[in-house]
């Protein structure tokens, strides 16, 4: 995962953390030569939900989707919903291509159908974030983000005010923004910044089962559950902007 400046949201442009991990297999490389041009998000211009999918649908956005399971899994289960994922890290990229385009990363070989409502950008979120207009998203998302975990670094951190009044300013109103870490410096962070946006976001938490269990609907990561191998405390948020 991957974190950002804060400050301004028009100054956000500078992305930290590693694009490249182990070479890919030749699948992957063949999903990412030939699938990804399919449904990559242009790279100019505005980012709307009729020109990625031709009509007026409600739109989601994660940042930072990792392996993409959670996308993949939001997207089969709202199928008239369109999602938007962007993903620096390539090898991430290449699993959520397999996840989309029906395959299965467990071995198996089983074949899904397609899930043909996803739409994915290979760099900086914040630079496709910054092409949606205001108040076109229903949801967005942020799972696990990578936690720099320094306080020389918590500049990188994607929670921050530049970030988080960009989202703001993307959601519709009633629109969802959900959090999710194991990490407990980004999660202290993590609200410490959002109680600072308490006039453009409602906390929806009614009591520690709201942040201590997952929310229907909301698909496991492989970042959580390597956490929870390891055995780390999870916590869940959303919050509904006002």
């Amino acid at each position: 995962m991957t974190a950002y400046k804060s400050g301004d949201p028009t100054t956000l442009n500078r992305l930290y953390g590693r694009s490249k991990g182990k070479p890919l297999r030749d699948g992957q490389q063949g999903l990412v030569d030939t699938l990804l041009p399919q449904i990559a998000v242009p790279v100019e211009g505005p980012v709307t939900a009729q020109r990625l999918f031709g009509d007026d649908r409600a739109l989601h956005f994660e940042i930072g989707f990792g392996g993409g399971e959670h996308m993949a899994a939001r997207a089969d289960m709202l199928p008239d919903h369109g999602f938007i994922g962007a993903e620096p890290f390539v090898n991430g990229v290449a699993q959520a291509l397999l996840h989309v385009s029906g395959g299965n990363s467990d071995g198996s070989g089983d074949r899904r159908p397609p899930i043909p409502n996803v739409r994915i950008h290979h760099g900086d979120a914040l630079e496709v974030l910054n092409r949606v207009p205001d108040g076109a998203l229903s949801f967005a998302y942020l799972l696990h983000p990578d936690p720099w975990p320094k306080a020389r670094h918590a500049k990188r951190r994607m929670m921050n005010d530049g970030p988080v009044n960009l989202i703001a300013a993307k959601l519709k109103p009633g629109g969802e923004f959900r959090f999710g870490t194991d990490h407990p410096i980004y999660l202290r962070h993590a609200l410490m910044v959002m109680r600072r946006h308490m006039h453009q976001f409602e906390w929806l938490a009614e009591g520690p089962p709201s942040w201590q269990i997952r929310p229907g609907g909301w698909t496991q990561t492989r970042y959580e559950a390597k956490a929870r191998q390891q055995g780390h405390e999870v916590w869940y948020f959303r919050y509904r902007r006002i």
